[in-house]
């Protein structure tokens, strides 16, 4: 009895390999005849342009023209991304209502008694700019999901796309990122 197991006894009948060609670019497996033309998902970073499917089943790259447009639209997504997030900072900070100071005695080093203030800020949840918080929310939230599947393309130009795109954001839009210093604060 030969107990042999290659790696050719275990190809799944209906799942025929995806290869690439000199490029490292995806190649879709013959059709089976079944009608069920399908392509496999690349699970290691590489550089190539042909059939690269890009977030949706339909929308499929593959010259370098449509490769540059979709690094252009990525890029400008990922700009869109990081200044979503601090222009929702920005309206929550703008839209706080029920701001409350507290202040309680702190001991100082030297035996005297120090104030210390706490601000305490709210908003309401039925409100307008609690509504449009959410709406934003929900957007974040997708854009960001829909930048972590272009990345799981492992597409390096799209990969580097996402990245630029997110640093150029961060770049433009965090400085308006306001800094709280607690003046009460004696560690330093």
């Amino acid at each position: 009895m030969n107990m042999s197991h290659t790696h050719s006894d275990h190809v799944h009948p209906t799942m025929p390999p995806v290869t690439t060609d000199s490029h490292g670019d995806h190649m879709t497996p013959p059709d089976t005849g079944h009608g069920d033309h399908m392509m496999m998902m690349q699970m290691t970073f590489y550089f190539g342009y042909k059939n690269v499917e890009l977030l949706f089943a339909g929308l499929v790259i593959n010259t370098p023209g449509e490769m540059v447009g979709a690094c252009i639209g990525v890029f400008l997504l990922a700009v869109f991304y990081e200044g979503l997030k601090i222009g929702r900072e920005f309206l929550l900070r703008r839209n706080q209502v029920n701001v409350r100071y507290n202040s309680m005695p702190v001991p100082g080093a030297d035996g005297t008694v120090l104030m210390e203030t706490h601000k305490t800020v709210g908003q309401r949840m039925l409100s307008l700019s609690h509504f449009f918080q959410t709406f934003l929310h929900i957007i974040q939230v997708v854009v960001s999901y829909f930048l972590m599947l272009v990345f799981m393309t492992y597409n390096g130009y799209l990969c580097i796309a996402v990245a630029a795109g997110a640093g150029l954001g961060y770049f433009l839009f965090s400085w308006k990122k306001a800094v709280v210093v607690d003046i009460t604060e004696h560690c330093h």
